[in-house]
């Protein structure tokens, strides 16, 4: 099983390196908000879609758009296939704060 930090310095860049489209179909600024120690992973980490590269840094921007907020591990789960996006929104695993459109694009490149 990844970790968040696995997931955002190395799957995530990887991914969208191979699919430059998922970025490039969002165009936008994504924070996620993981709760969690450092053990867990948890931070913040900022998804800016709207450059050509390095779309992934830790920290918050300034820039975000819309804000993530869950725990770590059920940032991992989600990534993994083990936790539906909908449900955890639903079930008030993932709160959302900004454009809620936004979130939607984004599970197309989360899962």
């Amino acid at each position: 099983m990844a970790s968040a930090r696995e997931i955002f310095e190395e799957q995530l860049p990887a991914d969208l390196a191979e699919n430059p489209g998922k970025a490039t179909a969002a165009n936008a600024v994504f924070v996620f908000n993981l709760a969690g120690d450092d053990n867990d992973d948890g931070g913040v980490w900022t998804l800016d879609l709207t450059k050509e590269a390095d779309h992934v840094s830790e920290g918050e921007s300034d820039s975000g758009q819309c804000t993530i907020n869950m725990a770590a591990s059920d940032f991992v789960d989600m990534w993994e296939g083990r936790l539906n996006p909908i449900s955890a929104f639903m079930g008030g695993k993932i709160s959302v704060d900004g454009d809620m459109s936004l979130a939607m694009k984004l599970q197309n490149i989360i899962s």
